[in-house]
């Protein structure tokens, strides 16, 4: 790629980014958008709606960018939770760590790559039309005394990226402390979740239960509440939901103002005519919620699962660690999430269900990222001119064209690739909310997980590897081989991942901010939309699975080619710095958290860490031997392993703080409430915290008082 479509791609993301910082500043402040744009803020009920009109909603303003820098990290621990902190470390400690890498990268290494020879003389005179090449690690002639510079400089990066990574997982274990001790008695502390639980001809579950652990934790035992199949329930009240929200706009719909006094009546009784049929379908489907809630309190309708509750923090967490049974198949405790958190739809209930579940998703998994490389595989034929030249002949007067093999080679692969990946987040936590785990957060965790690993397998090597899984195969499973394979296929797509950064990097970030598919769906429903400010509309949360796996590739391009390519390097620190304004900004006026697991998320930024400095030793490896720089090669071997080693002690150093809180910080916050009064209360709260929201009653229809009781309760 020449330097010409670099710049090609980067003028059109830089020209995108404007416009949508632009239309961000004047639509935000239209009333009409505020749901897009400041619904957090609205249900707050700290903005309200101006009908009055001002000049200054026109004019493109700059406010929220520094309201977004002053905002401190108690003010966003108050608004998003510590998940919402912690994802904010991971963009500064990207931000430092790449400030650090940039300073030697742009600074040091790429002067030397650019006074090399082996591929091309640098052509100052005609700087666009150079090879990107030529700024890369390829140009250092082979041999060259200039390579033990990016030999140092592996190794200055590698310890300053471990240095940040340990105070980053010191400073996050203890904030997860600290916001423990401040927390208020929360349900979660106190309650696990047991599944797998024997059945007994003569006993309901819930009496299997009570007696099981009344015999085993007689002291500290308190309730318990039986998990019961609902899933139909749920499903009807959602339709309930969606068909009162159609009854009152139909109720207040503003387009019986524009009708005449002759045709009012006719349209009025249409209108009428539709209401009364909406009107009956929701009666019916309440009725029919009823009827299913009647169902699901007999015997037969529960699940083998319940949340158990205890007087202790203390005691909740023994009887997690234990095992409970001698049958470990039976029994099997799990922290209990949220109450807000949990993920009633789908229960698995038994071991093998769980086991098969997933199976299933794994062998699901693998079949979508295999298909996945068909895209790849036309993506990197876009890339080189002469393969479309070969398949597509009928081009080949279009593609000399300068700025159209500019647009080609430059921007469309990544712009193409970007729409692709736009499938996968919500393909994998589907694929995550069928695998068996019991509350949202769990879901979003291994779905971060999956997108994570889906990306860097799909995105980085099939790349790397003209994207034939075959290819990919061998060179992946033929270990001996992996550190030269990875040294001629990485620096070779180096300009590729360059506007990756940019297209994937800028473009979404200030598409975040513009909240384009919000927009685009708010326009087109709006005119069939009630008016009323009073309307209850909910609150969106920060998809953590989409944006979580971006910044980490991005991360982990940036240290696999920092020593290769340091020209990546001010690309990514333009993303981080948007990226750091934007979502900060996001906290404030557009995302709630519908949960807070406490900063469970760090240790996948950790690993993710890791994995990238091992992948670039391994490179490393390969890129001296092949540059026939043997001593520098074998030198780097230790690299590897001592980064595994320090990865060891930080798994045995913090990991269990968030895999579970230590006895001591349990019992200095037991001992704390025993001298409070408002325990007693709490308790009685705990016995109902974990009940079904199916199970409630409904309160849509306002025909008939009697179907707003309550059906029944639990045990």
């Amino acid at each position: 790629m020449l330097v010409s479509a670099l710049l090609t791609s980067v003028g059109i993301n830089t020209a995108l980014c404007v416009l949508f910082f632009t239309l961000y500043s004047i639509l935000r402040k239209q009333p009409s958008n505020y749901e897009v744009y400041v619904p957090r803020l609205l249900a707050e009920g700290t903005s309200k709606r101006r009908s009055r009109f001002n000049l200054e909603r026109l004019i493109p303003s700059t406010g929220w960018v520094a309201k977004a820098w002053r905002l401190s990290d108690e003010e966003l621990l108050s608004l998003s939770g510590l998940d919402g902190v912690v994802f904010m470390r991971m963009i500064t400690f990207s931000l430092k760590m790449f400030t650090f890498a940039a300073i030697i990268g742009i600074l040091v290494i790429l002067p030397v790559n650019c006074w090399g020879s082996q591929l091309t003389d640098i052509d100052i005179g005609d700087f666009v039309n150079n090879s990107l090449d030529v700024f890369t690690i390829s140009n250092v002639n082979s041999g060259s005394q200039w390579l033990w510079v990016h030999f140092s400089a592996v190794y200055i990066v590698t310890g300053f990226v471990c240095m940040l990574l340990f105070y980053e997982y010191k400073f996050v274990s203890s904030r997860r402390i600290s916001y423990f001790y401040s927390s208020k008695p929360q349900p979660h502390h106190f309650t696990i979740l047991v599944h797998s639980i024997p059945t007994s001809s003569s006993s309901s579950i819930s009496d299997v239960v009570q007696n099981f652990f009344h015999e085993l934790y007689p002291s500290t035992y308190l309730s318990h509440v039986v998990v019961r199949r609902t899933g139909k329930i749920h499903f009807l009240k959602n339709e309930a939901k969606k068909l009162y929200k159609r009854v009152t706009q139909l109720r207040s719909d503003p387009t019986q103002q524009k009708y005449s006094h002759q045709d009012f009546s006719a349209v009025f009784r249409l209108k009428n005519s539709v209401r009364e049929h909406y009107e009956k379908k929701l009666e019916d489907i309440e009725e029919n919620v009823r009827l299913k809630q009647s169902e699901a309190s007999l015997a037969g309708e529960e699940a083998r699962a319940a949340f158990v509750s205890f007087k202790s923090r203390f005691s909740a967490a023994t009887a997690f660690h234990l095992q409970q049974s001698v049958n470990p198949t039976h029994w099997i405790t799990e922290l209990a999430p949220e109450p807000r958190d949990v993920y009633w739809p789908f229960f698995s209930e038994s071991f093998m269900r769980r086991w098969i579940s997933k199976l299933v998703v794994v062998l699901v998994c693998s079949t979508f990222t295999v298909v996945f490389l068909i895209p790849v595989v036309f993506v990197q034929g876009l890339t080189n001119l002469n393969q479309l030249e070969i398949l597509f002949p009928f081009l080949t007067s279009i593609l000399t064209i300068k700025i159209v093999s500019q647009i080609i080679t430059g921007y469309l692969p990544s712009l193409i690739l970007q729409l692709f990946l736009k499938l996968v987040p919500p393909a994998m936590a589907f694929l995550s909310s069928i695998q068996g785990y019991i509350s949202h957060s769990d879901i979003e965790i291994s779905a971060t997980i999956k997108v994570l690993w889906f990306t860097i397998w799909n995105v980085f090597f099939a790349t790397l590897f003209s994207g034939s899984i075959l290819s990919v195969l061998n060179a992946v499973l033929d270990l001996k081989n992996i550190p030269g394979k990875l040294a001629v296929a990485v620096p070779a797509q180096a300009s590729f991942f360059i506007t990756y950064v940019v297209t994937q990097g800028w473009t979404s970030a200030a598409s975040e901010l513009f909240r384009v598919i919000p927009f685009i769906f708010s326009s087109i429903t709006r005119p069939f939309s009630s008016t009323d400010e009073d309307d209850e509309f909910e609150v969106p949360s920060i998809p953590y699975h989409k944006d979580i796996p971006r910044v980490l590739f991005c991360g982990l391009l940036g240290i696999t080619y920092f020593f290769l390519a340091p020209l990546i390097l001010p690309f990514l620190l333009v993303y981080f710095c948007l990226a750091y304004i934007i979502y900060r900004n996001q906290f404030i006026n557009v995302y709630a958290p519908k949960y807070d697991t406490a900063g469970k998320f760090w240790p996948i930024v950790h690993n993710s860490m890791i994995f990238s400095l091992v992948l670039m030793h391994i490179i490393a490896v390969g890129i001296f031997a092949l540059k026939k720089l043997s001593m520098a090669s074998t030198l780097t071997i230790p690299l590897p392993v001592l980064t595994l080693l320090f990865n060891e002690y930080c798994r045995k150093r913090f990991l269990p703080i968030f895999v579970a809180y230590p006895a001591e910080s349990l019992i200095k916050k037991d001992r704390e409430d025993q001298n409070d009064a408002t325990m007693t209360q709490f308790y009685e709260n705990l016995t109902n915290a974990y009940k079904d929201p199916a199970l409630l009653p409904i309160h849509y229809s306002p025909n008939d008082g009697s179907l707003n009781s309550p059906l029944l309760s639990q045990a």
